[in-house]
């Protein structure tokens, strides 16, 4: 079995390697067996380590069925001794959050009986903690995060250490061991003791600070996303930045970027308010100049209008507006794209149906629409070309009706 430095050293970094077997994996890579390794496999919600076996980097750690450190390679390289680094930062990273995770369970369970299910530590990205609750006050949690950042504040030490099964029962565990015989205990000193196999700082104040940033729930628990340590600074100075740059654009201090948009919030829907008043008021104006632009077609007017790109619901609204013409019948259309928008608005007094006069419009173009007698709205294929021949037919159907009824 392969002697695992981590348990005792966490902070160890470089060592000589001996390579005890490699063998090829899929997709071109290689992997190694080391007699004794500090690079950490995948597994109790940890990442793995990442780093260098001689000049080979290596990309992925995990144990096999078997139990052994597989250590992933992208390269081959022979069984021999080897200086070995594992990535410093990633390593960091992963205890700053690991070690806050405890602590974060811990305040969580000891000071609101909030018990946490599962959790998975990322280095880069924010850490999660899945509470067995669908939900938790916002006071509950930040109260929370004051008590884990005292505790951080103080410094305890972190200590670890293997027991049997038979002392086990003795310590007061958060919660209890997935494994048997030796088991190795991660003890917050006078706060937490947990089982678990994963790297941790040697003392709270190296965790630097944890935040809780979101929470969601998920399958009928509350999952809270945290960031500690260098994350933390990231997720700090990227949000510093980008409200000093936003205050900037306003000429006001990052403090009151609250208050003031909620003012710009409340200006904009005001204006979104006479925006839409305004809007209204010329589309009456531009509804009475297209009934005064209306073709006589028999004892009827016709309105028809090509638009490039009007929306489809200001088409419907245009056409809704001349049903007060008398007599007067309306094809507006708007063409973006190959595609044809129609709406067809017919007086009461037209004695024409709207809706069954767009079905007629609609079948050149393969179209489907739907409506009623006053007004009908659809679409399909077509081009500016084919809204005019839709236009010409509409006038010698208007004719059709009229001669028909005389």
């Amino acid at each position: 079995m392969t002697d695992l430095l981590y348990h005792s050293n966490p902070l160890l970094l470089d060592f000589p390697a001996e390579v005890t077997e490699t063998f090829p994996l899929p997709g071109g890579r290689f992997g190694a067996l080391l007699r004794a390794t500090a690079f950490y496999p995948t597994g109790g919600g940890q990442e793995h380590d990442t780093g260098f076996l001689g000049e080979a980097a290596v990309l992925d750690v995990y144990k096999d069925e078997a139990g052994r450190v597989v250590h992933v390679l992208d390269r081959q390289i022979a069984p021999g001794e080897y200086p070995a680094r594992v990535d410093g930062e990633r390593r960091l990273r992963a205890m700053q959050h690991h070690t806050g995770q405890h602590l974060l369970s811990a305040v969580l369970l000891r000071r609101f009986d909030l018990e946490s299910v599962s959790a998975n530590i990322n280095g880069y990205a924010p850490s999660t903690v899945d509470l067995a609750v669908e939900d938790v006050p916002a006071e509950t949690l930040r109260r929370a995060e004051e008590e884990v950042n005292r505790v951080i504040f103080e410094n305890r030490p972190v200590k670890t250490y293997f027991v049997d099964e038979a002392r086990v029962a003795a310590l007061p565990l958060r919660k209890p061991p997935k494994v048997s015989g030796q088991i190795r205990i991660v003890e917050i000193e006078g706060y937490d003791y947990t089982p678990c196999g994963g790297t941790h700082c040697p003392a709270t104040g190296m965790i630097g600070l944890l935040k809780i940033v979101r929470t969601e729930r998920i399958n009928h628990k509350l999952r809270l996303h945290f960031v500690a340590g260098l994350q933390a600074l990231e997720v700090f100075r990227a949000l510093h930045d980008s409200a000093r740059a936003a205050a900037d654009l306003l000429s006001a201090r990052p403090e009151d970027l609250p208050a003031l948009t909620q003012k710009l919030l409340d200006q904009m829907s005001a204006l979104r308010v006479e925006n839409e008043t305004l809007r209204l008021a010329a589309l009456e104006a531009e509804a009475r100049s297209l009934a005064d632009s209306a073709q006589t077609v028999g004892g009827l007017r016709l309105v028809t209008r090509l638009y490039a790109a009007r929306p489809a619901a200001e088409l419907r609204l245009l056409a809704g507006k001349l049903l007060a013409a008398e007599k007067t019948v309306a094809v507006l259309a708007s063409e973006e794209g190959g595609k044809l928008s129609l709406a067809v608005a017919a007086a009461p007094d037209s004695g024409v149906e709207a809706r069954e006069l767009l079905n007629r419009l609609l079948g050149p173009i393969g179209g489907r629409g739907g409506g009623d007698a006053r007004l009908a709205q659809g679409g399909g294929q077509g081009s500016e070309t084919q809204a005019r021949l839709l236009f010409e037919q509409t006038r010698r159907e208007l004719l059709a009706v009229q001669g028909s009824s005389a």
